[in-house]
């Protein structure tokens, strides 16, 4: 992904030596399937880009963290993707007659932070919280992603970040809002449906991200959108719980099957169209 000479965002908030301590779950590839079975046995589905299964490994002591050449680099990036967010969300609010585009907020964390909406670890991977309208990130999760399924390249970072930053393009939409009023009236199964929901166009809208970023700055290089479509294909609650399990718990889903967020984001890499994401008039399942 090229980004040289691209601005940095001045919405970026650097608190990595201020964190709080985490404690991991353990390491490795087992580390990965304890997290996912405990999840999936407290009654949740897969958190956010892989969530618990693949953020608490290599997260014991955060207590005096010096980030190294790699971690200021990662940071760097976040700040200049999260700028290139701000650019293409701003054009277009205006091009669809959106009103005026207000950026969230973007906090680098290492280990654990107090948030709008409770306590946050690296255990939860990057999130959004619509309370401060502020997107978390411990930037360890990318390297975590690389190391634990392969999914690796800055466009593939780039690709959750601009994810995160879908879900306040819904909450400046009123698209979150309404979906949480919404799965607070139904039983598990059927909110879980709505989040996949959620969590489906949050992917195309990373996608109509890249497309429009790369009309803006030449950003796309050969190769990313192949790393962005491998890492979406191993972020699916099916290929996580077969990981897990063995088996797949449909019921469960909350952000859907690797093929379902392939193809949304997908759509969106390839229509660069934030009005053809619609996820909620689809037929549930034929994604």
């Amino acid at each position: 992904m090229r980004l040289n000479g691209r601005r940095n965002s001045n919405n970026v908030v650097d608190k990595r030596r201020m964190s709080g301590k985490s404690i991991g779950i353990g390491g490795g590839i087992v580390g990965v399937i304890i997290a996912v079975v405990i999840t999936l046995m407290q009654g949740g589905g897969i958190g956010d880009v892989a969530s618990t299964a693949l953020s608490s490994l290599s997260q014991q002591g955060t207590e005096n963290y010096v980030p190294d050449a790699e971690d200021e680099r990662l940071a760097d990036l976040a700040s200049k993707v999260l700028a290139g967010t701000e650019d293409v969300w701003t054009r277009e609010f205006r091009r669809q007659g959106w009103g005026e585009y207000t950026p969230p907020q973007m906090v680098l964390y290492h280990g654990a932070i107090q948030t709008g909406c409770g306590q946050g670890t690296a255990q939860v991977g990057p999130f959004y919280c619509s309370a401060d309208q502020t997107v978390y990130i411990d930037l360890d999760f990318f390297k975590t992603m690389d190391s634990q399924i392969g999914a690796s390249g800055d466009f593939t970072y780039a690709y959750v970040i601009a994810h995160e930053v879908g879900h306040h393009v819904q909450y400046l939409l009123g698209t979150l809002d309404q979906a949480h009023n919404l799965m607070s009236q139904l039983d598990d199964t059927e909110a879980n449906q709505v989040s996949v929901r959620l969590e489906l166009q949050a992917d195309y809208y990373a996608g109509v991200w890249g497309h429009n970023d790369n009309e803006m700055f030449g950003s796309i290089e050969e190769g990313d959108i192949e790393n962005a479509i491998n890492a979406a294909s191993k972020i699916g609650d099916d290929y996580l719980q077969r990981k897990a399990t063995g088996r797949e718990m449909p019921e469960s889903f909350n952000h859907g099957r690797s093929a379902w967020r392939v193809n949304w984001l997908r759509k969106g890499l390839q229509t660069g169209d934030p009005r053809q994401g619609d996820t909620f008039s689809v037929p549930y399942g034929q994604f």
